[in-house]
């Protein structure tokens, strides 16, 4: 009520100040532009300014609601962007899922500007198009997803080897890995793919410079890399033997260095594992030096006993076959009951021209095993002496038994 009386009380005062005022003269106002000029009361054109600065305002307001209207008409169409990017995501993870590539690698890349998090939607887009066999979308697919993102060297580096690995482009992949090492030289998931990289190229230098990095950073399983370090020397140790060949073919007389020379390299580990130390001495005894093979399988049968490793040590011939008996009958002791040894044993008795000695240590053993190879030695020696009877005996057994023959009746000779 208050309010509203002086309000009326300002109106009626300033009501009372224009009628005073417009009593007197107070002249006129003159305004020339160029050619023209405007002359007028000084309260018309006090009126007309007033109606100026009103019209100034209305216009100004009406512009910066204009203004405003547009940034919500943006918003609202950004909005709406948004919202549509991230259901074609969506459906697009969904269609990689299901395996349906073409829709993926549609729906993926189409929301990849408007998404909140582009890298994702290049890279699962990129997966899509090389599933479909469309090598080139997935160059321009990583190239926008290292764009879109900093600081993605890694995370798009590391999705191109993957995919390079898995088109068959070990030579790809192997530059693009060695690219990462180079950013983070210890990143277990680029050893690891450098080592799938290696394996394809079959470059069993460079894996045997990578296994300690890989053990360290536990990037495989300890028994994943222990057999990957058997194979990598394994083939290293041929890879020498060949070089071998290579040079005896030239001169016949060349040394095995290169293999030798590459055994003395192998790690601890390597150089006690049986099956390693099997084809080390295979390579010897195939190159020509049974000698050095059988010393060798002689010192790790002392102390590491292996059925493998004496099977393959009564097949090669030493400096000196009769120690080579004695020293095998000596772990006779140990194991009277072992096969392996007693057919090791019959051979090294070959070697020694100790015929019946020879087929007595066949037979015990095969009393205690049945198997193809010691029937074969035993019915070749019966063979030449004499007793084809008997050899023809045994390869019967061994024959009827390989083979599972049933039980049947047979005609009387």
């Amino acid at each position: 009520m208050i309010r509203i009386l002086l309000i009326l009380l300002i109106a009626l005062l300033v009501g009372a100040g224009l009628s005073l005022g417009l009593t007197y003269d107070l002249g006129y106002i003159r305004i020339s532009l160029g050619n023209y000029l405007i002359e007028t009361n000084f309260w018309v054109g006090l009126g007309l300014i007033a109606l100026i600065v009103v019209l100034t305002i209305a216009t100004l307001n009406t512009l910066r609601r204009f203004r405003q209207g547009t940034g919500v008409m943006a918003g609202w169409v950004a909005r709406g962007n948004d919202r549509r990017a991230r259901r074609r995501t969506t459906q697009g993870l969904l269609a990689l899922a299901e395996g349906n590539w073409p829709r993926a690698h549609k729906l993926l890349a189409s929301a990849a500007g408007h998404a909140d998090t582009p890298l994702i939607n290049y890279l699962a887009a990129a997966q899509a198009a090389f599933e479909s066999g469309d090598h080139d979308a997935v160059d321009d697919l990583l190239r926008k997803a290292f764009e879109s993102t900093p600081g993605s060297s890694m995370a798009v580096g590391l999705t191109q080897a993957q995919l390079q690995l898995a088109g068959n482009r070990p030579e790809q992949a192997l530059a693009t890995l060695l690219r990462l090492r180079k950013e983070s030289p210890h990143h277990p998931f680029v050893l690891k793919l450098l080592k799938n990289a290696y394996l394809r190229l079959e470059d069993w230098r460079e894996l045997s410079r990578l296994i300690p990095e890989l053990r360290k950073r536990s990037v495989v399983t300890e028994k994943e890399l222990n057999e990957l370090e058997r194979q990598v020397w394994k083939n290293l140790l041929e890879c020498a033997a060949e070089e071998c060949r290579r040079r005896r073919k030239d001169d016949p007389e060349a040394s095995l260095e290169p293999l030798t020379h590459l055994w003395d390299e192998l790690p601890g580990f390597v150089r006690k594992d049986e099956f390693t130390i099997r084809d080390y001495a295979r390579l010897l005894a195939g190159l020509g030096d049974e000698a050095q093979a059988e010393t060798l399988l002689r010192k790790v049968l002392r102390h590491h006993w292996s059925d493998e490793l004496i099977n393959l040590y009564g097949r090669l011939g030493g400096h000196d076959p009769a120690e080579q008996l004695l020293i095998a009958e000596q772990w006779l002791k140990d194991r009277t009951n072992n096969p392996e040894l007693l057919l090791a044993l019959g051979r090294i008795s070959l070697r020694n021209e100790l015929w019946g000695k020879a087929r007595e240590y066949f037979e015990t053993s095969l009393s205690l095993r049945r198997n193809r190879e010691t029937l074969a030695e035993l019915s070749r020696l019966n063979a030449h002496m004499g007793e084809e009877e008997a050899s023809i005996r045994l390869l019967m057994q061994g024959l009827e038994t390989d083979n599972g023959l049933p039980d049947l009746p047979m005609p009387r000779a």
